[in-house]
């Protein structure tokens, strides 16, 4: 069974379980927990129902698809995403986002924790991504490029969507939350960086390092999917004053963060 037949296998098994046609996908990373609590949750499906569907080993992901509507809007939800570190390719990390555009979303919102590398962040601010740099080990376009999902050289001049970036920094503004805008640099991991990978990142134009979003946006780009993408900032890297870096803080600083988020997305989602 090709790659693509694996996609629209769990396609078709996803809409024999639920009648919504969603309109927006939404990648709950560290951080957004909490926008499952603002959907009107009308189905949920285990990705272990799902044929071909990868299955999360990260502790503080769940693994489910959720559907519903979000101020009217009709979304599907990943509650638990798939990371590069955990022993995936890239094309099986990025299969969900194949799926949910077959499903028939029109937009893709993504969250995820960061290290803040420019010194400017605080712990639990967030950053509304512009650009990236990919430093990860594998690109999900490699191999033979799939005709039916775009071309062999997706464009990458707006990989994160002008007009939401601009609209949700304009909420934050309007509900005095700390936000950013910058530059994310994504890595394989699962270790974090050294104080020399620090510092490198921030002279080559990175202000927030993390291991997830960058293969989803290149996905998606593929399928000429919008996309907006947003950073908890969940510990400070300093290569100066690196402090040994603890998973219970990172968790409380994304609970923390967690507040900001969900409001952004959320109205965002609604002006769409």
């Amino acid at each position: 069974m090709t790659y693509t037949e694996k996609v629209q296998e769990s396609v078709q098994f996803i809409q024999s379980k639920t009648d919504v046609v969603p309109q927006f996908g939404i990648i709950l990373g560290t951080g957004l927990g909490a926008l499952v609590d603002e959907i009107n949750v009308t189905s949920e499906i285990g990705y272990d129902e799902i044929p071909h569907f990868p299955v999360s080993t990260v502790e503080s992901h769940h693994g489910k698809l959720i559907f519903g509507e979000l101020f009217g809007k009709k979304v599907v939800a990943m509650q638990g995403r798939f990371h590069y570190y955990e022993g995936y390719t890239m094309k099986e990390v990025t299969f969900p986002v194949r799926v949910m555009k077959l499903l028939g979303i029109e937009k893709l919102f993504i969250s995820n924790a960061a290290g803040g590398v420019n010194l400017n962040y605080q712990v639990a601010d967030l950053m509304i991504i512009e650009d990236h740099i990919d430093l990860t080990k594998e690109n999900p376009l490699t191999g033979k490029n799939l005709d039916e999902f775009g071309g062999r050289f997706p464009d990458m001049s707006e990989p994160y969507e002008r007009k939401m970036i601009d609209e949700a920094l304009e909420i934050a503004k309007a509900n005095n939350i700390r936000c950013h805008e910058g530059v994310y640099a994504g890595v394989s991991g699962p270790n974090l960086e050294t104080r020399a990978e620090y510092r490198f990142i921030g002279r080559i134009g990175g202000d927030a390092v993390g291991m997830s979003t960058i293969p989803e946006v290149i996905v998606a780009r593929h399928m000429d999917l919008p996309v907006f993408a947003v950073s908890a900032i969940t510990d400070l890297c300093d290569p100066d004053n690196l402090e040994k870096a603890e998973i219970a803080n990172i968790l409380a600083a994304a609970f923390k963060a967690e507040k900001g988020m969900t409001k952004i997305i959320k109205e965002l989602i609604s002006k769409q």
